[in-house]
Protein backbone atom coordinates (compact mmCIF):
# COMPACT_ATOMS: atom_id res chain seq x y z
CA UNK A 1 0.00 0.00 0.00
CA UNK A 2 1.17 3.91 -1.18
CA UNK A 3 2.41 5.47 1.84
CA UNK A 4 0.27 8.75 2.61
CA UNK A 5 3.00 11.87 2.84
CA UNK A 6 3.06 15.33 4.51
CA UNK A 7 4.28 18.37 3.41
CA UNK A 8 3.98 21.96 4.72
CA UNK A 9 4.08 24.23 1.34
CA UNK A 10 4.10 27.67 2.62
CA UNK A 11 6.35 28.44 5.31
CA UNK A 12 8.31 31.41 6.43
CA UNK A 13 11.26 32.33 8.75
CA UNK A 14 13.04 35.31 10.23
CA UNK A 15 14.42 35.78 6.54
CA UNK A 16 10.55 37.21 5.62
CA UNK A 17 11.76 41.02 6.67
CA UNK A 18 9.77 43.28 7.51
CA UNK A 19 5.92 44.27 7.65
CA UNK A 20 3.85 47.23 8.23
CA UNK A 21 0.08 48.27 8.47
CA UNK A 22 0.65 52.50 8.70
CA UNK A 23 3.24 53.58 10.35
CA UNK A 24 3.34 50.24 12.71
CA UNK A 25 6.71 48.55 11.60
CA UNK A 26 7.53 44.56 12.38
CA UNK A 27 9.04 41.78 11.64
CA UNK A 28 7.40 39.35 9.69
CA UNK A 29 8.73 36.48 11.91
CA UNK A 30 11.49 35.89 13.85
CA UNK A 31 11.68 32.49 13.76
CA UNK A 32 15.08 30.85 12.60
CA UNK A 33 15.12 28.52 9.84
CA UNK A 34 16.31 25.53 11.81
CA UNK A 35 13.45 25.68 14.30
CA UNK A 36 11.19 25.28 11.55
CA UNK A 37 12.94 22.19 10.43
CA UNK A 38 12.45 21.19 14.31
CA UNK A 39 8.82 21.62 14.74
CA UNK A 40 8.02 20.61 10.88
CA UNK A 41 9.53 17.01 11.85
CA UNK A 42 7.05 17.19 15.68
CA UNK A 43 4.37 17.65 13.48
CA UNK A 44 5.03 14.75 11.19
CA UNK A 45 5.81 16.48 8.03
CA UNK A 46 7.73 15.06 5.28
CA UNK A 47 8.42 17.51 3.16
CA UNK A 48 8.65 21.29 4.46
CA UNK A 49 9.04 24.43 1.86
CA UNK A 50 10.80 27.32 3.05
CA UNK A 51 8.83 30.17 1.01
CA UNK A 52 10.01 33.11 2.44
CA UNK A 53 8.98 36.91 1.25
CA UNK A 54 11.16 37.93 -2.08
CA UNK A 55 13.86 35.56 -0.28
CA UNK A 56 15.72 32.36 -0.49
CA UNK A 57 18.27 32.50 2.09
CA UNK A 58 16.53 31.41 4.84
CA UNK A 59 15.33 28.09 2.66
CA UNK A 60 19.23 27.17 1.62
CA UNK A 61 19.93 27.16 5.51
CA UNK A 62 17.09 25.12 6.32
CA UNK A 63 18.16 22.77 3.30
CA UNK A 64 21.23 22.26 5.06
CA UNK A 65 20.07 21.70 8.88
CA UNK A 66 17.53 19.11 7.09
CA UNK A 67 20.45 17.29 5.82
CA UNK A 68 21.07 16.07 9.61
CA UNK A 69 17.75 14.21 9.59
CA UNK A 70 16.47 11.17 6.93
CA UNK A 71 12.93 11.83 8.37
CA UNK A 72 12.16 15.02 5.98
CA UNK A 73 13.44 16.99 3.15
CA UNK A 74 13.32 21.22 2.56
CA UNK A 75 12.22 22.62 -0.65
CA UNK A 76 13.82 25.49 -1.62
CA UNK A 77 10.78 28.10 -2.31
CA UNK A 78 10.07 31.91 -2.37
CA UNK A 79 6.57 34.29 -1.97
CA UNK A 80 7.81 36.57 -4.92
CA UNK A 81 5.44 39.87 -4.89
CA UNK A 82 4.92 40.48 -7.98
CA UNK A 83 2.97 43.68 -9.45
CA UNK A 84 0.05 41.37 -9.64
CA UNK A 85 -0.25 40.36 -6.44
CA UNK A 86 1.71 36.92 -4.49
CA UNK A 87 3.12 33.63 -6.07
CA UNK A 88 5.23 31.02 -4.62
CA UNK A 89 7.44 29.10 -6.60
CA UNK A 90 8.67 25.97 -5.06
CA UNK A 91 11.83 23.66 -6.44
CA UNK A 92 13.68 26.96 -7.31
CA UNK A 93 17.23 27.36 -7.39
CA UNK A 94 17.71 30.92 -7.42
CA UNK A 95 16.07 34.05 -6.01
CA UNK A 96 13.61 35.75 -7.98
CA UNK A 97 13.27 39.66 -8.39
CA UNK A 98 10.03 41.18 -6.81
CA UNK A 99 8.16 44.09 -8.92
CA UNK A 100 7.71 41.74 -11.97
CA UNK A 101 4.21 40.87 -13.76
CA UNK A 102 2.96 37.60 -12.72
CA UNK A 103 3.63 36.05 -16.26
CA UNK A 104 7.32 37.02 -16.33
CA UNK A 105 7.84 35.85 -12.73
CA UNK A 106 5.97 32.87 -13.67
CA UNK A 107 8.07 31.96 -16.55
CA UNK A 108 10.88 32.37 -14.23
CA UNK A 109 10.09 29.90 -12.02
CA UNK A 110 9.54 27.50 -14.87
CA UNK A 111 13.12 28.39 -16.51
CA UNK A 112 14.58 27.00 -12.90
CA UNK A 113 12.21 24.11 -13.32
CA UNK A 114 10.37 24.86 -10.63
CA UNK A 115 6.13 24.60 -9.44
CA UNK A 116 4.08 28.02 -9.48
CA UNK A 117 1.44 27.96 -6.64
CA UNK A 118 -0.90 30.79 -5.94
CA UNK A 119 -0.91 31.59 -2.12
CA UNK A 120 -3.80 32.51 -0.75
CA UNK A 121 -5.48 33.63 -4.46
CA UNK A 122 -8.73 35.78 -3.12
CA UNK A 123 -7.40 37.00 0.40
CA UNK A 124 -9.50 40.02 2.28
CA UNK A 125 -5.83 41.22 4.19
CA UNK A 126 -3.25 40.36 1.69
CA UNK A 127 -2.12 40.11 -1.89
CA UNK A 128 -3.41 37.54 -3.20
CA UNK A 129 -3.21 36.73 -7.09
CA UNK A 130 -7.10 36.96 -7.02
CA UNK A 131 -8.10 37.08 -11.53
CA UNK A 132 -4.78 37.62 -12.16
CA UNK A 133 -3.65 33.75 -11.40
CA UNK A 134 -6.24 32.72 -14.85
CA UNK A 135 -3.96 35.12 -16.84
CA UNK A 136 -0.82 31.91 -16.55
CA UNK A 137 -0.98 28.05 -16.64
CA UNK A 138 -0.29 28.11 -12.63
CA UNK A 139 0.13 24.34 -10.99
CA UNK A 140 -1.59 24.82 -8.18
CA UNK A 141 -3.18 27.17 -5.52
CA UNK A 142 -4.49 27.24 -1.89
CA UNK A 143 -7.69 26.37 -0.91
CA UNK A 144 -6.63 26.60 2.50
CA UNK A 145 -4.19 29.09 4.19
CA UNK A 146 -3.91 28.66 7.32
CA UNK A 147 -3.67 32.50 8.38
CA UNK A 148 -7.33 32.96 6.88
CA UNK A 149 -9.89 32.07 9.76
CA UNK A 150 -12.45 34.28 7.89
CA UNK A 151 -15.17 32.85 6.05
CA UNK A 152 -14.56 33.74 2.63
CA UNK A 153 -11.07 33.33 1.58
CA UNK A 154 -10.32 29.52 1.28
CA UNK A 155 -14.01 28.93 0.82
CA UNK A 156 -14.46 30.96 -2.34
CA UNK A 157 -11.02 29.47 -3.22
CA UNK A 158 -12.35 25.95 -2.44
CA UNK A 159 -15.40 26.75 -4.90
CA UNK A 160 -13.61 27.60 -7.70
CA UNK A 161 -11.89 24.49 -7.21
CA UNK A 162 -14.36 22.38 -7.28
CA UNK A 163 -16.14 24.30 -10.63
CA UNK A 164 -12.88 23.37 -12.21
CA UNK A 165 -11.73 20.00 -11.00
CA UNK A 166 -8.10 18.78 -12.78
CA UNK A 167 -6.80 22.06 -13.56
CA UNK A 168 -5.22 22.53 -10.78
CA UNK A 169 -3.71 20.95 -7.97
CA UNK A 170 -4.91 21.64 -4.39
CA UNK A 171 -2.97 23.28 -1.84
CA UNK A 172 -3.35 23.61 1.82
CA UNK A 173 0.10 25.27 3.23
CA UNK A 174 0.21 27.10 7.14
CA UNK A 175 1.58 30.26 6.29
CA UNK A 176 3.42 29.58 9.10
CA UNK A 177 5.24 32.67 10.39
CA UNK A 178 6.20 30.79 13.86
CA UNK A 179 6.01 27.44 15.20
CA UNK A 180 3.27 28.59 17.25
CA UNK A 181 1.26 29.02 13.99
CA UNK A 182 2.48 25.80 11.45
CA UNK A 183 1.02 22.00 11.86
CA UNK A 184 -2.62 22.79 11.87
CA UNK A 185 -3.03 22.58 7.94
CA UNK A 186 -0.87 20.01 5.18
CA UNK A 187 -0.86 19.09 1.50
CA UNK A 188 -1.25 15.16 1.81
CA UNK A 189 0.27 13.18 -1.37
CA UNK A 190 1.05 9.54 -2.40
CA UNK A 191 5.09 8.77 -1.37
CA UNK A 192 7.40 10.67 1.34
CA UNK A 193 9.90 12.63 -0.60
CA UNK A 194 10.37 16.13 -1.67
CA UNK A 195 10.18 14.43 -5.98
CA UNK A 196 7.58 12.84 -4.52
CA UNK A 197 5.40 16.09 -4.16
CA UNK A 198 6.44 17.14 -7.39
CA UNK A 199 4.75 14.79 -9.25
CA UNK A 200 1.53 14.85 -7.32
CA UNK A 201 1.41 18.82 -7.70
CA UNK A 202 2.00 18.24 -11.32
CA UNK A 203 -0.37 14.82 -11.47
CA UNK A 204 -2.81 17.49 -9.23
CA UNK A 205 -3.18 14.30 -7.31
CA UNK A 206 -2.92 16.11 -4.00
CA UNK A 207 -5.24 16.19 -0.95
CA UNK A 208 -5.45 19.60 1.39
CA UNK A 209 -5.64 18.51 5.00
CA UNK A 210 -6.18 20.02 8.53
CA UNK A 211 -7.83 23.80 9.50
CA UNK A 212 -6.96 27.06 10.04
CA UNK A 213 -4.11 28.40 12.99
CA UNK A 214 -6.71 29.24 16.00
CA UNK A 215 -7.02 32.73 16.70
CA UNK A 216 -4.98 32.20 19.69
CA UNK A 217 -2.15 31.00 18.35
CA UNK A 218 -2.07 33.90 15.80
CA UNK A 219 -2.53 36.24 18.51
CA UNK A 220 0.90 34.38 20.36
CA UNK A 221 2.76 34.85 17.16
CA UNK A 222 2.40 38.82 17.45
CA UNK A 223 3.63 38.76 20.99
CA UNK A 224 6.37 36.81 19.41
CA UNK A 225 7.30 38.95 16.72
CA UNK A 226 7.07 42.17 18.98
CA UNK A 227 9.54 40.86 21.71
CA UNK A 228 11.61 39.04 18.36
CA UNK A 229 12.00 43.04 17.65
CA UNK A 230 12.39 44.41 21.04
CA UNK A 231 15.64 42.27 21.48
CA UNK A 232 16.62 42.80 17.94
CA UNK A 233 16.47 46.26 18.72
CA UNK A 234 18.17 46.69 22.21
CA UNK A 235 21.38 44.86 20.38
CA UNK A 236 21.42 46.93 17.75
CA UNK A 237 21.17 50.07 20.37
CA UNK A 238 23.80 48.60 22.23
CA UNK A 239 25.85 47.87 18.70
CA UNK A 240 25.53 43.95 19.80
CA UNK A 241 24.09 43.02 16.72
CA UNK A 242 26.20 41.88 13.53
CA UNK A 243 24.74 42.22 9.87
CA UNK A 244 23.73 38.81 8.37
CA UNK A 245 24.32 38.16 4.71
CA UNK A 246 20.59 37.93 2.79
CA UNK A 247 18.73 39.02 6.11
CA UNK A 248 16.40 42.47 5.52
CA UNK A 249 15.49 42.35 8.62
CA UNK A 250 18.81 42.74 10.47
CA UNK A 251 19.80 45.24 7.87
CA UNK A 252 17.32 47.46 8.05
CA UNK A 253 17.15 47.75 11.93
CA UNK A 254 20.80 48.57 12.19
CA UNK A 255 20.06 51.30 9.61
CA UNK A 256 17.33 52.95 12.04
CA UNK A 257 18.24 55.96 13.89
CA UNK A 258 19.01 55.15 17.49
CA UNK A 259 15.91 57.25 18.59
CA UNK A 260 13.73 55.21 16.52
CA UNK A 261 14.99 51.63 18.03
CA UNK A 262 14.56 53.06 21.66
CA UNK A 263 10.65 54.35 20.27
CA UNK A 264 10.30 50.58 18.90
CA UNK A 265 11.33 48.96 22.72
CA UNK A 266 8.93 51.45 24.11
CA UNK A 267 5.86 50.72 22.07
CA UNK A 268 6.83 46.97 21.85
CA UNK A 269 6.02 46.87 25.57
CA UNK A 270 2.69 49.03 25.05
CA UNK A 271 1.53 46.24 22.54
CA UNK A 272 2.46 43.42 24.99
CA UNK A 273 -0.11 44.09 27.82
CA UNK A 274 -4.01 44.04 27.82
CA UNK A 275 -6.04 46.25 26.28
CA UNK A 276 -4.04 46.84 23.01
CA UNK A 277 -3.03 43.24 21.91
CA UNK A 278 -6.91 42.30 22.79
CA UNK A 279 -8.17 45.06 21.26
CA UNK A 280 -6.13 44.99 18.23
CA UNK A 281 -7.74 41.20 18.04
CA UNK A 282 -11.08 42.53 18.27
CA UNK A 283 -10.20 44.46 15.77
CA UNK A 284 -8.75 42.37 13.23
CA UNK A 285 -11.30 40.06 13.83
CA UNK A 286 -13.94 42.33 13.31
CA UNK A 287 -12.60 43.83 10.31
CA UNK A 288 -12.01 40.47 8.48
CA UNK A 289 -15.96 39.22 9.68
CA UNK A 290 -17.12 42.53 8.28
CA UNK A 291 -15.27 41.90 4.91
CA UNK A 292 -16.15 38.70 4.19
CA UNK A 293 -19.75 38.80 4.60
CA UNK A 294 -19.50 41.67 1.96
CA UNK A 295 -17.75 39.52 -0.40
CA UNK A 296 -19.86 36.62 0.04
CA UNK A 297 -23.15 38.65 -0.89
CA UNK A 298 -21.30 39.09 -4.55
CA UNK A 299 -19.82 35.72 -4.53
CA UNK A 300 -22.08 34.24 -7.25
CA UNK A 301 -21.86 36.63 -10.17
CA UNK A 302 -17.88 36.43 -8.89
CA UNK A 303 -18.02 32.93 -9.50
CA UNK A 304 -19.65 33.42 -12.97
CA UNK A 305 -17.29 35.88 -14.03
CA UNK A 306 -14.19 33.47 -13.24
CA UNK A 307 -15.64 30.62 -15.15
CA UNK A 308 -15.64 33.19 -18.35
CA UNK A 309 -12.16 33.95 -17.48
CA UNK A 310 -11.24 30.25 -17.34
CA UNK A 311 -13.52 29.19 -20.54
CA UNK A 312 -11.46 32.21 -22.28
CA UNK A 313 -7.79 31.06 -20.96
CA UNK A 314 -8.41 27.51 -21.92
CA UNK A 315 -9.74 28.51 -25.74
CA UNK A 316 -6.75 30.52 -26.26
CA UNK A 317 -4.19 27.46 -25.12
CA UNK A 318 -6.07 24.94 -26.85
CA UNK A 319 -5.66 27.45 -29.95
CA UNK A 320 -2.13 27.98 -29.00
CA UNK A 321 -1.49 24.27 -28.63
CA UNK A 322 -3.08 24.07 -32.54
CA UNK A 323 -1.15 26.57 -33.62
CA UNK A 324 2.37 24.90 -32.49
CA UNK A 325 1.34 21.32 -33.63
CA UNK A 326 0.79 22.89 -37.24
CA UNK A 327 4.04 24.72 -37.70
Amino acid sequence: MDRTGKADTHVHTDYSGISNIGPLHFPESVTRPEAQVDRARMNGMDVLCITDHNETAGAFVAEKYAKCFDDIEVVIGEEVMTSDGEIIGLFINEKIKMGLTIEETADIIKAQGGITIAPHPFSLHVSGLNENMFKVNIDGFEVLNGGHPDKYSNKFAQMVMDRHPGIWAPIAGSDGHSVRTVGYCWTEFVGRTAEDLRRAIKEKKTVPTGRTTPVLDAVKWSMEVVMGGQRLLYKSLAERLPNVEHSSLIEKINELPDLMKAIGIVGGFAYLFPPINFSATLMSTYYLRRGAKRMMRDMPKRLKDIDALIAEHLHVERNSNVDKRVV
